[in-house]
């Protein structure tokens, strides 16, 4: 008799959502072929990695509520710190429920430092440079944006109604630094209003911007619809998308998916950037092994987690086919209960790793929109 979990219950729910929205008017790319029935993707196995993982992120949090080794904090201080909550939160803890509770109520203090920075609405970590450098930039931004989205998906979680409040305002503050941030093509880059934007930055924003306005936080219409646009631009004819728009500049895997993540960001769920999309990231479901070029070790989780919000969003086969290779490709890089990345640590990577292993269970609201 077919078992049917909380998670696999809430798959199925999923496949008539974003996935059937691909299918509607379009024939779109063919999907790989998914397990018959209902499938619970998180294995024993799997549970014991999370809660290993959840435990190393617990055990890894600063007394100020950060997670950063260096002393002073470096530019990505905040967007790991981000990550490290968007985690737990994705586990179902949050302030005031589940075993991390503190943990998360102790990164919602440090993100609320970090909203009072030398910079109105610009998340940076306390005790950094109080003069914000354009090489600081360069990671900062992308810092900002990963606190903008954990905020985002903090606020209506928290108990006290002062917490909330204060959450709310840090929100609000950097929201509308993002939106002056924004460049006259539509999308972001290392600093605010560079000559051009690139796609990476500009998908980090974007899920920030649809956390916020999932919260009740006021995006214009307008943001959203330029941001769509550049990453349209971006788009190749094989499908992929470059670092910005312009003939010469090529896909690449990492980038592409994330850029996938940006347009579903904007509400675009169906039409054939989105199809051509998929069909480009699917050549490199994992289980395969990619050369360097293809997916260079520096953004090896990066693409996992933009690969795997995705084929999520895409939803049906496209999720019931990726998932389980993801999953058994990052439990196999799982050491003593985490997982590493040689440039920015065992926190970010074993962050990163979790959020696509709990996909499944649902509990972050950016999931549920």
């Amino acid at each position: 008799m077919t078992r049917y979990t909380r998670r696999s219950v809430l798959r199925l729910a999923a496949i008539g959502g974003a996935g059937s929205l691909l299918r509607a008017g379009h024939a779109g790319p063919p999907p790989a072929p998914a397990p018959e029935g209902p499938v619970d993707f998180v294995t024993p196995a799997t549970q014991t990695a999370i809660d290993s993982g959840l435990a190393f992120l617990a055990r890894s949090q600063r007394e100020d509520g950060g997670f950063a080794t260096e002393r002073p904090p470096g530019p990505t201080a905040v967007g790991v710190a981000a990550l490290a909550g968007l985690a737990l939160l994705a586990g179902g803890h949050h302030p005031g429920r589940g075993r991390y509770a503190r943990t998360v109520s102790r990164t919602a203090d440090y993100l609320l430092a970090a909203a009072d920075g030398p910079v109105s609405g610009f998340l940076t970590p306390p005790g950094g440079p109080r003069a914000v450098t354009e090489e600081w930039n360069q990671r900062a931004m992308y810092s900002h944006g990963f606190g903008c989205l954990f905020l985002g998906e903090l606020s209506g979680t928290l108990p006290d109604p002062e917490r909330q409040r204060r959450v709310r305002a840090a929100l609000e503050r950097a929201v509308g630094y993002t939106v002056r941030a924004q460049c006259p093509d539509g999308g972001w880059r290392y600093t605010p209003h560079p000559p051009y934007s690139d796609a990476s930055a500009t998908v980090a924003h974007l899920l920030a911007l649809r956390a916020a306005r999932n919260a009740g936080v006021l995006v214009r219409k307008e943001v959203i619809d330029a941001a769509g646009r550049f990453l349209r631009a971006c788009q190749r004819p094989d499908g992929g998308f470059s670092y910005t728009p312009g003939a010469g500049e090529t896909s690449m895997f990492a980038r592409s998916a994330a850029a996938l993540v940006g347009l579903f960001s904007t509400g675009a769920y169906s039409g054939p950037e989105v199809e051509r999309g998929l069909r480009y990231v699917q050549q490199f479901r994992p289980g395969r092994s990619l050369t360097s070029r293809e997916l260079p070790p520096a953004y090896y989780y990066y693409a996992h987690y933009y690969a795997a919000l995705a084929m999520w969003t895409a939803g049906g086969t496209y999720w019931a086919a990726w998932a389980p290779a993801a999953r058994d490709e990052l439990l196999a890089r799982a050491r003593d209960g985490a997982w590493d990345d040689r440039i920015f640590g065992p926190v970010y990577a074993t962050a990163m790793s979790l959020i696509v292993l709990q996909l499944s269970d649902h509990y972050l609201p950016i999931l549920q929109a």
